[in-house]
């Protein structure tokens, strides 16, 4: 907005400022700066100052032709004196007064004392500074010779004074240009560039609104574009939430996937244990033509009666191993410096209740074979025979509710029976410890060789098997019970060691996979060498990441046992390295 210097008033542009300065204070209101006499024109004022106010005019001619200043024509001024002479509406003292002479013979006393004391009154009045508020014109300014004689003129816009017309003039053209109609183009007038558009200003309170204006619109804009990136803000959380929760989905439903695969894999789907199993393989060797009717209802009699006494149906043992392995080593084997045998014990396969998931407990039965043939077991093992898988499962259920092994029970729900769940090293320790069988878990949980071999579990078999490397005869058939092997997916029994001529060892290991008949190839006189591939593992063939075995010591003594149980809470493992 535009404030008036003259009068106040404010208006909303430039356009509307000159146009208001133009009607109010140059057109319409016009007055005398002798008398204060307004509510005429112009040419009126001239004639009015020319015949009322003429020692003023007398004054201003004599200024004029002193400092060489020509303000308005002579021609003007003879025409205005001729026409105020010959006009008939003015009074005689008013006529009479452009000629002392005339006015002090005709004019009487009385008349000269007031014509004086008028003319005082106005030189008093035309003295007195004018105020910001009066209202007044360039074009008077410009004719106007009385203010320069009796007083400094003052400028009409703000205030200010000069010593002359001549400077008041240049002084409004050049400071108050911007109320003129025409901007003035011969005068120092400084400008003023807008930093930020390079628009030229000639008042620097117009360059400031200007400059307010382009912050106002710098700041507007600033708010769009913080309410615009607020809004993409919000939209890219928006997306991220949406996103976050369709992975969080995507996940739940693959850890859902996984874990149930986990649990077929582990035999804990709910799907039966090893007398489902059991009969369905039966069915699907009918349905498929590869057993007879007959067969079926035999096996599944014998599986029922096996199921009922506890006892293994002994269908998938084979005995004498031990003894051809001493034959074959006593006669054969000429790159084997020495070998150790373990206890005389049997071999279990996998059958079609338990393929797939019952090598823990087949290895148990092979361990278990070995310890019923030593009589130094027999206090803790009377009475007992070879029991059938779902008996092993009952007895470590037993165990879990003596308090052996809490956190292992924990993870397979205290529930064995009627699943097809996997056993390991941990529940094989957990079973012969509540038989008081002594015995401990090993923990080779890192390679300890070249390219991922474990060279210190075969040489901890090894002390295991033999006190003493050096002498003795070729075959060593030891008393020591065989070793549980435990690997991520598997397990297996170790019942010996070679030690070749080159210094290398290789292990004898039973594995519940390998079914009767490749076995039975082991208990032939003129057993070849071929028949020992299954059996032996060297370095280099044992390769997984973690393997745990379970060594059987002794008998533990009834506190021995209570001890055992205690430190089975917090179950830790021995480890190598």
């Amino acid at each position: 907005m535009l404030s008036c210097d003259i009068c106040g008033e404010t208006v909303t542009s430039e356009l509307d400022m000159k146009s208001h300065l133009l009607i109010v204070h140059m057109e319409n209101e016009v007055i005398c700066p002798f008398c204060k006499l307004s509510g005429v024109n112009y040419d009126e004022v001239c004639f009015h100052i020319e015949t009322a106010h003429f020692e003023h005019n007398e004054l201003e001619r004599n200024l004029e032709k002193t400092n060489k200043i020509q303000y308005g024509t002579s021609d003007n001024r003879k025409d205005n004196s001729q026409q105020c002479r010959m006009d008939v509406n003015s009074s005689m003292p008013s006529a009479c007064a452009s000629n002392p002479k005339i006015s002090a013979q005709i004019l009487p006393e009385d008349s000269t004392l007031k014509h004086k004391a008028f003319y005082s009154e106005n030189l008093t009045e035309s003295r007195k500074p004018r105020s910001k508020g009066k209202q007044c014109n360039l074009s008077l300014i410009k004719g106007s010779i009385y203010d320069t004689m009796y007083s400094p003129p003052e400028c009409p816009f703000c205030g200010e004074t000069e010593d002359c017309s001549q400077d008041m003039e240049t002084h409004v053209k050049t400071k108050h240009a911007n109320f003129l109609d025409t901007a003035v183009e011969d005068c120092d007038q400084p400008l003023y560039d807008c930093p930020m558009c390079g628009l030229i200003c000639t008042n620097y309170h117009i360059l400031q609104e200007h400059v307010d204006l382009h912050l106002e619109e710098s700041n507007f804009r600033q708010g769009m574009e913080r309410i615009q990136c607020s809004r993409d803000l919000e939209l890219a959380h928006q997306l991220q939430q949406e996103e976050d929760q369709k992975r969080r989905s995507e996940e739940s439903i693959q850890e859902r996937d996984e874990f149930q695969k986990l649990q077929q894999q582990y035999g804990l789907d709910g799907s039966g244990g090893y007398k489902q199993q059991h009969l369905r393989s039966l069915e699907r060797e009918v349905n498929h033509g590869r057993m007879p009717p007959s067969e079926f209802h035999r096996r599944k009699a014998d599986m029922m009666e096996s199921l009922a006494v506890g006892i293994d149906d002994g269908k998938t043992r084979t005995s004498g191993i031990i003894e051809a392995l001493y034959r074959y080593y006593q006669n054969a084997a000429p790159d084997v410096r020495r070998v150790w045998l373990s206890a005389v014990l049997d071999h279990f396969h996998s059958s079609y209740g338990d393929k797939g998931w019952g090598c823990g407990y087949r290895n148990f039965q092979m361990l278990l074979s070995s310890l019923l043939q030593n009589d130094a077991y027999d206090d803790c093992l009377k009475g007992m025979s070879i029991p059938c898988i779902p008996k092993i499962q009952s007895m470590i259920e037993d165990a879990w509710r003596e308090g052996f092994d809490p956190q292992g029970a924990s993870q397979l729900n205290n529930k064995l029976q009627g699943t097809k769940a996997w056993i390991g090293a941990c529940e094989i320790y957990t079973l012969l410890t509540s038989l008081r069988v002594k015995c401990r878990i090993v923990d080779f949980h890192k390679s300890t060789g070249p390219l991922g071999t474990h060279p210190r579990l075969f040489e901890w078999i090894l002390n295991y098997y033999s006190s003493e490397r050096e002498g003795g005869p070729k075959v060593l058939c030891t008393s020591k019970p065989p070793i549980y092997l435990q690997h991520q997916g598997h397990s297996r029994t170790v019942i010996g060691i070679e030690e070749r001529k080159n210094r290398t060892l290789c292990l004898l290991i039973f594995d519940p996979g390998c079914p009767s008949r490749e076995m039975q190839k082991l208990l032939k006189q003129d057993m070849e060498a071929s028949s020992l591939k299954q059996l032996r593992k060297f370095v280099g063939n044992l390769k997984h990441k973690q393997y745990q075995i379970v060594a059987v010591e002794g008998v533990l003594t009834a506190e021995e046992k209570t001890a055992r149980r205690q430190a089975s809470q917090v179950f830790i493992a021995e480890k190598i390295p």
